[in-house]
């Protein structure tokens, strides 16, 4: 018994068993927490931020898992279901819809819209097993152009939603007008020792961990992770390679359009047109960043990765820019963002089998 406590608690064993990416992320983003108390930053206010930004981006990572968990890989598709994100809020402005009533009907058409996109990719993945990641990729940037024209056609009169002059939707669409701006963070929003704690858009998060941590646990959970650790035993033993595939991809799809909700309530406003073009890739950083891999990932790896990953981009770069005295935050954010990407890729050797 006293041995099975000590494996429990073996946080030193538990550190040792991380990806070498998760120790050097972590490291490095305690160590620029430390070096930000001899710069006169507020650490209440870097770690607040840091929060914030998990919070903003827990549903993009997390969308991550069910691509993965099926064999397809890492959904760099993203945008697909964004897209339906997107479409979803502008329908609800249109429709005149405000304040908490905005965001719950968007999230219902979302979850309808996003599982008819969801089930044509899924369908797709099934129609280039090899190559998901490289077609998912592509069908990523191809959903954000066709949206592109959608967005200048679409015959939407709200106010809200067009120019002052012309066709087609305003690239940015404030949410303070319609009362939508920040509303679930401010649901229980609280001050910790001055660190500021969103608690409705985190609840959200967290709600939505454990209802994919509960479905893969479930008969069709289980089917669909045999399904992606062995395609071809999930076929001998009767399970439905494609159908758990669709599923699969329908769900991630689906938390992507939910997620882009819960961003932009937080940014306060909507980007439409090429926004959703490289979203993809942060969240594929953080997955793997917080110990996942291309065939295997886990609601703890999401987690981790995302608070990580989105607590060193809203961290570093200030302090950086800080010591360094000059104005390069923009250069000193992409340089983390792009080197962890990059490393991101490097882990993903070839895709799922």
């Amino acid at each position: 018994m006293d041995e099975a406590i000590k494996k429990k608690f073996d946080f030193i064993g538990y550190i040792k068993t991380l990806p070498i990416a998760t120790t050097i992320i972590g490291a490095f983003f305690v160590l620029i927490l430390i070096i930000s108390l001899f710069y006169d930053f507020s650490l209440a206010n870097l770690i607040g931020d840091s929060i914030q930004r998990f919070g903003m981006w827990g549903l993009f990572v997390l969308a991550m898992v069910p691509s993965i968990q099926s064999g397809t890989g890492p959904n760099f598709a993203l945008p697909v279901g964004i897209c339906a994100g997107l479409l979803s809020m502008v329908t609800a402005i249109e429709f005149g819809f405000t304040g908490m009533s905005l965001i719950i009907v968007a999230a219902l058409f979302a979850i309808i819209v996003g599982s008819v996109f969801g089930y044509i990719y899924g369908y797709l993945m099934n129609a280039v097993k090899g190559s998901e990641m490289a077609i998912a990729t592509y069908t990523g940037f191809a959903i954000t152009m066709l949206f592109c024209m959608v967005w200048m056609a679409v015959p939407f009169a709200s106010p809200n939603l067009g120019w002052f002059l012309g066709d087609g939707l305003r690239n940015l669409i404030a949410l303070e007008p319609v009362g939508a701006d920040q509303i679930l963070d401010n649901i229980l929003r609280f001050s910790f020792f001055g660190i500021d704690i969103p608690t409705g858009m985190l609840l959200v998060v967290f709600v939505a961990c454990t209802l994919v941590w509960l479905f893969f646990r479930s008969k069709t959970g289980v089917a669909i992770s045999a399904v992606g650790a062995n395609p071809m035993f999930a076929t001998a033993a009767g399970l439905n390679v494609d159908r758990s595939r669709i599923i699969a991809n329908i769900l991630s799809t689906v938390l992507a359009a939910l997620g882009v909700i819960v961003y932009y309530q937080s940014f306060t406003f909507i980007q439409i047109y090429d926004a959703p073009l490289m979203m993809a890739f942060p969240a594929v950083a953080a997955v793997l960043v917080g110990g996942a891999t291309a065939q295997r990932a886990k609601v703890r790896n999401v987690i981790i990765g995302a608070f990580l990953f989105q607590g060193l981009l809203t961290t570093a770069p200030a302090v950086v820019d800080r010591i360094i005295t000059a104005d390069i935050v923009d250069p000193v954010r992409m340089t983390i963002q792009n080197g962890v990407i990059l490393y991101a890729l490097t882990q993903l050797k070839g895709g799922a089998k």
